[in-house]
């Protein structure tokens, strides 16, 4: 099987602490403030931005819901810790619950993307609270195959890990030195016990990132994919997300009058 898209973490690391940088100057700011899931991407964004700009600059929120797994929040705490930066623990039970008391029969769907849809708007109030801008901890694996929520994970001012594949990530966060027991953990939205990414779509991230970067990095045709090892079927899976994605990633679109 070919190999999968990689980085120098050494040369990427100055263009994404300049990037940072730019983007809160471009708007007249000087802090952050970032949800911290215990996640991969958003303890590396956390890092990022702490690199940037100084800890004393970014303020983290970790926002479990009743079902976040006890695992999540001792992560997303070590990484506040191991940064030494402001953080604070917001529960969104309270507020998920008032909204499905009046729609009850809901499924999981539904409710996972309204959990991160209020996290979101937390994280909005607290970065008018603070003058901040709110730092975006997307990747470019999640984008292209839209395992993202609208207005929820997405929104952001700017995200600096959006063009790094999941893979590259986990590469940026071991020179980081973001905790290995995070970068080795199977990634997890944990909208639900026992939920992972991986299970969820499934199929993994190591054998996407190097499909995805053959096929849109490197060009490949269909039959060059085929002659690299690539199974059509899996080709086919994730052409067709990529391809009904394509809505997430640009802004609402508006006829011309």
């Amino acid at each position: 099987m070919p190999g999968g898209p990689s980085i120098d973490p050494e040369k990427v690391l100055p263009v994404l602490l300049d990037f940072i940088r730019e983007q809160d100057a471009a708007a007249g700011r000087s802090r952050l403030v970032v949800g911290l899931s215990g996640g991969l991407d958003s303890a590396t964004s956390a890092f990022l931005g702490v690199r940037a700009l100084g800890g004393e600059n970014l303020a983290a929120y970790h926002m479990p819901y009743a079902t976040t797994s006890k695992d999540s929040t001792e992560d997303a705490l070590l990484v506040a810790s191991e940064l030494g930066i402001e953080h604070e623990i917001v529960d969104i039970t309270p507020m998920v619950d008032a909204y499905f008391e009046r729609y009850p029969e809901a499924d999981a769907k539904r409710r996972g993307n309204f959990m991160v849809r209020t996290r979101m708007a937390v994280l909005y109030d607290q970065s008018e609270k603070r003058n901040a801008l709110v730092l975006g901890t997307g990747n470019r694996t999640e984008s292209l195959l839209g395992y993202t929520t609208l207005w929820g994970d997405m929104a952001c001012a700017f995200t600096p890990l959006g063009g790094l594949y999941k893979t590259q990530v986990r590469q940026l966060a071991t020179y980081l030195g973001v905790p290995p027991r995070i970068i080795e953990k199977p990634p997890s939205a944990d909208l639900w016990t026992g939920q992972t990414d991986e299970r969820e779509m499934g199929l993994t991230y190591e054998e996407t990132d190097r499909l995805l970067y053959h096929m849109l990095d490197l060009d490949y045709s269909d039959e060059a994919l085929k002659k690299e090892g690539f199974d059509p079927t899996f080709v086919d899976k994730v052409r067709r997300m990529v391809e009904t994605a394509s809505f997430k990633r640009c802004m609402p679109p508006f006829p011309s009058i």
